[in-house]
This record gives structure tokens, C-alpha cells and sequence, in this order.
């Protein structure tokens, strides 16, 4: 490991003294290899080695000795001209002489005026004045259904009281009066309606359902992008932030640091960032760009925090609603993924502390996992409500839990407990509440082959990264630009993933790839954490892939095939991440993980789908997702869905006896008791309000679920700060379970 860069001293050694160990997930031989994390779940590390990876899920590189490339090599040749161009006339021959039947003329013009008109006016009377109706669980309309603009008239908040929608080339007009020109060339148009805010006409793209019909899953495909960094901070998605604050390492030290530095707003520069770091035109050119759905982190902290956590509580919630808004105004389906877990799931910088997991491991770690079920219960009852069941049919319930500190027992007790309480909230078949998305704990997806039979919609999610593999990556990516773009990586991509992924349809059910990227290697600023340069493994110069601006068109065309391949490979996918801000540099420094700075610059698809056949064509067998894929009717909602096995539920009671790194079993260690007040998400406030009654929903969909919240026990002891409670002595018995 190389040496370190010192910490800034601006956060005390009691600050950090919990932000290491975190262990090395176990390997999967029949999908991945371990991450490499440059911090091993060992007292021995010294505390100043931060570190962390994104995503570790970890891959050996097949190409570890070939020679080093770099991004900044011109393109050794240049494609021939393609055959599909279209030939000219010969300007050179005299055009040749006609009598036209002037009258006759007239006649067909007229004609194909008519065919002209037809043509247009019927499909949006058909798809967007008249669609069909709802399903039975969106919001009844207060009006007709929205449309009653023509596409391409534009209009938007800009005309109040008036339904509008538009398509390629309209003009949409924002809630501050300013406009822009909607861009989409795949047949999508958005659907604006103020007498009607929960309308759900509008559609992505002509190959994705509208909003008000149903996802199919198997035969529609998801062709997806992150909004990482926006509710929930990384460092290297917000350098600029973490520049400004050299000790911040996460989440929970910028705030810490935010809150001391009044001069210069203190935490409302988080509510800045929320306003600002994701606009409406970001939701409309993600639109344009050929994808349907977003996977939307979000923190519990939205919903409140407790005494000790430093987050800006209850203040991201109103520019969530906000982005949910935008979506369903574009078609743009939304897997809403509770990213932060009380005590960190995971002790990755995204879970909110850098540090280990206290999340079902540890003397807290039974209390901190009835904080994490309120926090899905709340979400729950919020997304299930008739308003907002088409806008969010998937909800990640937490991201990345560590299976390898957890335990798979552990982690699967706590995930049917989970999947009993949202069922409970919502009814169990097809329509009856979102999906539930769990992640596979870094343990790849074929050991969750035969997860929990006969439970009701759960998809199984999976983050596939090369970045960090530990690798030094040096097989060269600038290959040219014709068919061997990419050299070796764009393969090796269809190898690793493309059967696994198939298999897991089949043996799990449906399964989707949450995150990836094109980080084929491990460059980026703050990629790997605050400071981030200290277990960089690329054999290369990584100040080259820290700007963009001067790569080849070589290096390019291999990025975008590395694309291609990828989302090839996995079939159903969401790309980390949309977007990344400018460093104090003035550029993106992590350009490899920014989908619109690829699409805009030419190594992302302008059109997803130009993907489907790419692995196909490097000849990897058993590439190709069959479409429509053949899931037992219960894995999506269907007869079945609901009806776990006694035998099966037997196997992991809540909570379980043990749990890691507790010194107790389970019986003695602190727990809260459901007697506290529940905080409900509240409803948007409409502006303008609609003329008649919206009813915009109480927030909560299952009034019958009345129980109280998690809160301390009136009297107990509790160890000072239950996201550090590892190796510290258990108290007394005091339980509220």
C-alpha cells in the first residue's frame, strides 16, 4: 500500500477513530473476485489510511500484463467511409423535361396533406389527449386527462389552469418563467397538467410503457441512470464540497464541519446543492437520451435524525417530491433506494459514516435495524399511496449491506422481516405496492439462487465495477475506432456478467445490475475516498483519465463500446451516475462515471439500444436476455406471490439469536420500544394550486398500520454513540422488544 496522504487536522482523532476495519467482502467463484479495499477490518491499520471504495464489487483483469495505455494516443487509423451513406444525384446531368398536370398536382398534394395530417393528429389524440385508462392504483383525475395542448405547443407552468404536453422540439416553460427546447427523438413527450399534478400520460420513449400503463418486467427494459450525489454526498461526485472542507470524509464530518463555519451559510449549503445540483433539464435530456428510468438514493435523515447525527434533517424531503415531480412529468419511472442506514450498513462513505458497519453488527446493531424498519415503513407507506404507485414501482430497500461483517443468516432474517412489513402495509400481488429491491451484499448473484420462495416481488440487485478489482488495468482501451475498439475490455465485460446475470433470472428471479460505469480503471479524484490518491492500482498516469478534454477519438470509441458491451451484458441496468461536478479545477475530475459528460461528448450511446447485440458479436455465448424471460408467475406478482414456506420462515426468526461483534447474544443486548411518534413524509404543496379538489394524499396509505415509532426506553443505558458501539460493554439488561 502506498503511504498515505496526512488527514487535515480539522477533524479530531475522535472524529475518525471509528472510520476504519472495514472488512474484505468474501469471494464468489462462480462470479467475481473480492474488492480490494485498502483497509482490512484489522486494529492494526493506522488511522489516517481512509480510503474507501465506491462499490466494491471487484474484478481481476484478464489483461493485467499487457502494455500500458493511455487515453491521450490519437487514433491510429480512420474509419472508411460507410457504405450506408446515400449517393447524389449527378448534378452534372441535365434534369429531364416534364409536363406536369398542374390540376392534377394540386389534387395530390392535397391528398398527401390530408395522409399528412391524419398521420399526426390521430396518434396524439390516441396516445396523449385520449390514453387509456389508469390502472386502479393511480390517483383519480380531477380533470380530463392531460393532453389538451397539442405536442409541441410547449406552454408548461408557463400556462396556468391549462393541460400541456410536447415532444421533440417544444418548449417547455419552468416554474420561474424561464424556458428551454425539449430534446427526444424516440417518440416521448412530457405532460404537464396543473388542475391534475398526478396525471401519468406523459412517456419516456415510444419502447417504454407511459406512465399510466403497466411495466411488464422481462419484456420491457430498463435502460437506466443513477442521480447519485444529490441527496446523499461523495466525495467525488461533489469534490468542490469536499475541497472546500479538507477534513470532510463523508457525509457525517462535512456536516460536522458545515454547521461550525457560519460565515459561509453552514449546513444550508446542503440545501443549496439540493436546489441546484439536479435541475429539471437534467430529468428532461435523461429523458432525451433514450433511458426510462432513474434509481433515486435517498437518506433516512429526510426523515429525521436523532440526537448526535449531524445531517440536515427533514430538509431534502421537499426537493425529493420535487425530482419525483420532474420524473413523472417526463414518463421517467423512479426506484426509489434507501441509501444511509442508522449506524452505516455498510461503512462505505455513502452510507452516510465512513467507519464499520453498526447495522446488525455490534452491541447497537439489532437497536439501529428497528430504526432502519421504520425508516422502510415510512418510505413504504408514502410511495404506495395511489399518487405516486406508477411514478415508483421499485424501492431499494438499503443499499450494499456488508453480508461478509453481517452474515447471511443475519441478513436474510432482517430481509423477510422487512419483506413482511411492507407486504403487510401494502397486500401481496401484482399492483399491491412496489417492488422490493434488495441488494446481493457484495456475495455475487448466483449464491442468492433460490432466495425466499414464494415471497412477493423482490429483485435482486447487483453493482458490477471493474474499478475496484485492484488491478493495475494497463490492457490498453484506445484501440482505434473501428471494430476493435476497446481491445480487450468490452469482452471481457459480456464474460463476467452477461451468463451470471441470465442465471440469476432464472434461479433468482428478477435481477438487475443497480450500478456500474466505465471505470475500468480506479482513476478519479476522491473515487476511492478523501484522500483519494493514497490506493490508487492503475499501472498508468491517472492525471490522464482526470480530464477529459484531451482525449483521442481512439479513446473514445473504446469507452463507448466498453459501454455497449456492458449494458449488453446485463440486460436491465442503471448507470452510476448521471452526473459529476466540477472539482475547484473547473472540470469533472471523475470522467469516467458521468453518463451525461459520455453522452454529450461521445463516449455514451446517443440511443441505449444500440447496445442490444454487442456481446453477441464478440462471441460470447449466452449473451442475448430473452425477451420476453420466463419468471414464475409469483417472482412477479402472480399466483403464488405471498406464500413463503413455514419451513423456509422457520429458518431465520426476527430478531435472530446472535448477531457479530456483540458479546452478547441478541435477548441482551439494548433495544428501543415502539411507543415513540411517527414521522410521516408530507405531501407536496401544490403551486399554482389546482382549480377544484386534488387530493394530494396524507402521506400515509395504510391507515390501519397505527403502531408507534422506535424511541429509547424510558431509564436504559445505552452506549454513548450507537454508530460506534463495536467492542464496547454491553449494559444492563434493559430491552424493549
Amino acid at each position: 500500500m502506498a503511504e498515505p496522504r496526512p488527514l487535515s487536522t480539522a477533524v479530531s482523532s475522535a472524529t475518525l477513530e471509528a472510520a476504519f476495519h472495514t472488512p474484505l467482502p468474501p469471494t464468489d467463484s462462480d462470479y467475481l473476485d473480492p474488492p480490494r479495499a485498502s483497509y482490512l477490518e484489522s486494529d492494526s491499520i493506522i488511522a489516517n489510511t481512509i480510503s474507501t471504495p465506491r462499490d466494491s464489487y471487484a474484478y481481476a483483469t484478464s489483461a493485467s500484463n499487457a502494455s500500458n495505455s493511455g487515453p491521450l494516443l490519437p487514433a491510429p487509423t480512420k474509419l472508411e467511409s460507410s457504405s450506408d451513406d446515400y449517393a447524389l444525384d449527378d448534378p452534372s446531368k441535365p434534369p429531364r423535361k416534364r409536363r406536369p398536370a398542374r390540376l392534377f398536382i394540386v389534387f395530390l398534394a392535397l391528398a398527401a396533406l390530408v395522409v399528412v395530417v391524419l398521420a399526426v393528429i390521430l396518434p396524439v389524440y390516441f396516445t396523449v389527449i385520449k390514453p387509456k385508462q389508469r390502472n386502479a392504483t393511480a390517483a383519480p383525475s380531477t380533470t380530463t386527462p392531460a393532453g389538451d395542448g397539442p405536442i409541441g405547443g410547449g406552454g408548461g407552468h408557463g400556462n396556468p389552469g391549462k393541460a400541456t404536453s410536447g415532444g421533440d422540439g417544444s418548449t417547455v416553460t419552468k416554474e420561474d418563467g424561464s424556458t428551454f427546447t425539449y430534446t427526444n427523438k424516440f417518440g416521448g413527450y412530457w405532460v404537464y397538467d396543473p388542475n391534475d399534478p398526478f396525471n401519468n400520460n406523459a412517456r419516456a420513449n415510444s419502447y417504454t410503457p407511459p406512465l399510466n400503463q403497466s411495466w411488464t418486467w422481462g419484456k420491457d427494459r430498463v435502460y437506466g441512470v443513477n442521480l447519485g450525489g444529490l441527496f446523499v454526498l461523495e466525495p467525488f461526485i461533489s469534490p468542490a464540497l469536499f475541497q472546500k472542507y479538507p477534513g470532510a470524509v463523508d457525509e457525517w464530518t462535512l456536516s460536522t464541519l458545515m454547521r461550525a463555519d457560519t460565515a459561509s451559510g453552514g449546513i444550508s449549503q446542503l440545501e443549496d446543492h439540493y436546489n441546484t445540483f439536479i435541475t429539471e433539464e437534467d430529468i428532461a435530456e435523461i429523458a432525451g437520451a433514450g433511458l426510462n428510468w432513474v434509481r433515486l438514493p435517498v437518506p433516512y435523515w429526510a426523515i429525521e435524525t436523532w440526537p448526535g447525527e449531524p445531517f440536515l434533517a427533514q430538509t431534502s424531503w421537499k426537493y425529493i417530491l420535487r425530482v419525483l415531480g420532474w420524473c413523472r412529468k417526463y414518463g421517467i419511472r423512479v426506484n426509489l433506494d434507501l441509501h444511509t442506514i442508522p449506524g452505516s450498513q455498510n461503512g462505505y462513505n455513502h452510507s452516510g459514516k465512513l467507519g464499520r458497519p453498526n447495522f446488525l453488527n455490534g452491541v447497537m446493531g439489532i437497536a439501529n435495524a428497528q430504526r432502519a424498519l421504520e425508516y422502510m415503513r415510512v418510505f413504504t407507506e408514502f410511495i404506495s399511496q395511489p399518487q405516486y404507485a406508477n411514478l415508483v414501482p421499485v424501492f431499494g430497500i438499503m443499499n450494499e449491506a456488508l453480508l461478509s461483517t453481517i452474515g447471511r443468516a443475519q441478513l436474510t432474517s432482517f430481509y423477510l422481516e422487512a419483506h413482511n412489513l411492507i407486504r403487510n402495509i401494502t397486500g401481496t400481488g401484482a399492483g399491491n405496492g412496489p417492488y422490493i429491491s434488495i441488494h446481493d451484499g457484495f456475495a455475487g448473484v448466483s449464491s442468492w439462487a433460490d432466495f425466499l420462495p414464494g415471497s412477493d416481488r423482490i429483485i435482486l440487485d447487483t453493482h458490477p465495477y471493474l474499478a475496484f478489482d485492484g488491478s493495475s488495468a494497463t490492457a490498453p482501451i484506445d484501440t482505434g475506432t473501428g471494430a476493435n475498439a476497446g481491445g480487450v475490455w468490452p469482452k471481457t465485460v459480456c464474460t463476467r456478467w452477461a451468463a451470471n446475470m441470465n442465471n440469476s433470472r432464472s434461479n433468482f428471479g428478477v435481477t438487475v445490475a443497480g450500478e456500474w460505469s466505465n471505470g475500468y480503471n480506479d482513476c478519479g479524484l476522491f473515487l476511492k475516498g478523501v484522500p483519494g490518491t493514497s490506493s490508487v492500482t492503475y499501472g498508468g498516469n491517472c492525471s490522464d483519465w482526470q480530464d477529459s478534454t484531451n482525449w483521442s477519438d481512439a479513446t473514445k470509441a473504446g469507452l463507448l463500446q466498453f459501454a455497449l458491451a456492458s449494458m449488453d451484458a446485463l440486460g436491465d441496468f442503471y448507470f452510476w451516475t448521471w452526473k459529476i461536478g466540477n472539482s475547484t479545477a473547473g472540470i469533472v475530475q471523475s470522467p469516467l462515471w458521468s453518463y451525461q459528460l459520455g453522452l454529450r461528448n461521445g463516449w455514451m450511446p446517443a440511443d441505449p439500444r444500440s447496445s442490444l447485440g454487442t456481446c453477441a458479436s464478440l462471441g460470447v455465448s449466452n449473451a442475448p436476455v430473452p425477451s420476453p424471460f420466463p419468471f414464475a408467475p409469483w417472482q412477479t406478482g402472480g399466483p403464488g406471490a405471498g406464500t413463503i414456506a413455514p419451513s423456509v420462515t422457520s429458518q431465520f426468526p426476527w430478531p435472530p439469536a446472535t448477531i457479530s461483534n456483540a458479546g452478547a447474544p441478541v435477548s441482551a443486548l439494548p433495544t428501543y420500544t415502539n411507543t415513540g411518534t411517527v414521522v410521516r413524509l408530507p405531501p407536496p404543496t401544490l403551486t399554482p394550486t389546482p382549480t377544484g379538489k386534488v387530493e394530494v394524499g396524507s402521506g400515509w396509505f395504510d391507515q390501519g398500520d397505527t403502531a408507534g415509532a422506535p424511541t429509547p426506553v424510558e431509564g436504559c443505558t445505552y452506549p454513548t454513540d450507537a454508530w460506534d458501539a463495536i467492542g464496547v460493554p454491553v449494559p444492563p439488561v434493559c430491552s424493549g422488544v
